[in-house]
């Protein structure tokens, strides 16, 4: 490496110009007597360094523009064949109405209320339930056992149920029993279908993140006093939760997209306000408001998502806690 008369190399640089981490970007008022360059804190940069750095921008700007180039070729070759295709008008008065989107959009915001609602109220029960059903199944001791067959087999059967035909049982089936003190109202019984369904699924992830903790973290835990309870509470479950935050996000996600399967009841939400809509137009447009409405409401959960993920990703390569 290259270095300017009266200055000395930082202790941990080698010849080929690393640059430790925290060093500044480099400035052109100090270049060396080789064609280095001198940060800002005195740290000379090598030419060699500089030319990897120049080659990675020109790589990252034609990647750039190969990238954009081809995603606007595929877009005009998609126009041209959907516009281009026998029956698109038909299609485009059908299902890309102006006139019936301005007319649905309202109303399907209005619906979506309740989609929002659903999600949250039933994103809590079923974390909730979730982490009882995934306590249960990791228990320990024979006197435990009656509970964790119990646990299981919510789990196996309520993952192997379609959600659809959840729904169908609770929301027509308990109304048909007539009994007393029980609600009828399908908002109410869907939320109930949902819970059912997505905290079997919420419990396989609770599930594998307190097995993914070390039993010698629980050896540790009870070699310091704490009982099975406490260890449990403050070291197991933590630290399992932390893990899996990803995939309880991606559950969240799909729970916020099927509360629209409420409908099937008769509870007004954004898709039976479109449905509405359409049986009365017999145009189609309004379920197209209304999954668009639902794709701007999942997309920023979903980027959220993938942050968290690729945060977590980052922590664990540099051997930080999770």
């Amino acid at each position: 490496m290259t270095v300017t008369e009266g200055e000395s190399v930082p202790e941990g640089s080698d010849d080929k110009g690393d640059m430790p981490s925290g060093i500044g970007a480099a400035t052109e008022s100090g270049a060396g007597a080789e064609g280095g360059v001198v940060a800002d804190d005195g740290y000379v940069l090598s030419e060699r360094r500089l030319e990897r750095e120049r080659f990675r921008r020109a790589r990252a700007r034609r990647a750039t523009a190969v990238a954009a180039v081809s995603t606007l070729a595929t877009a005009v070759v998609l126009y041209l064949i959907v516009v281009e295709a026998p029956g698109w008008p038909r299609t485009k008065e059908t299902f890309f109405s102006a006139h019936y989107a301005r007319e649905a959009l309202p109303k399907v915001l209005d619906g979506l209320w309740l989609n929002v609602r659903l999600l949250l109220v039933c994103g809590v029960a079923v974390l909730v339930l979730g982490m009882l059903i995934a306590i249960a199944r990791t228990l320990r001791g024979p006197v435990f056992f009656p509970l964790r067959v119990l646990a299981a087999a919510y789990t196996d059967f309520f993952r192997g149920l379609p959600l659809i035909i959840n729904l169908m049982i609770v929301v027509l089936g308990v109304p048909a029993l007539r009994l007393q003190g029980v609600t009828v109202d399908p908002v109410l019984l869907g939320g109930t279908a949902l819970t059912l369904t997505y905290s079997a699924y919420v419990a396989e992830v609770f599930r594998a993140g307190i097995e993914s903790v070390h039993p010698s973290q629980r050896a540790a835990a009870r070699s310091l006093g704490l009982t099975n309870r406490q260890a449990l509470r403050y070291v197991v479950l933590p630290q399992a939760v932390r893990r899996q935050v990803p995939p309880l996000l991606n559950d969240l996600v799909s729970l916020q997209k099927d509360t629209g399967l409420v409908s099937i009841g008769g509870a007004v939400d954004a898709v039976r306000a479109a449905d509405i809509i359409v049986g009365r137009s017999l145009n189609y447009t309004p379920y197209i408001v209304a999954g668009l409405v639902f794709v701007a409401l999942t997309i920023p959960m979903t980027r959220f998502t993938d942050w968290v993920t690729a945060r977590m990703d980052r922590r664990r390569a540099q051997g930080g806690t999770l």
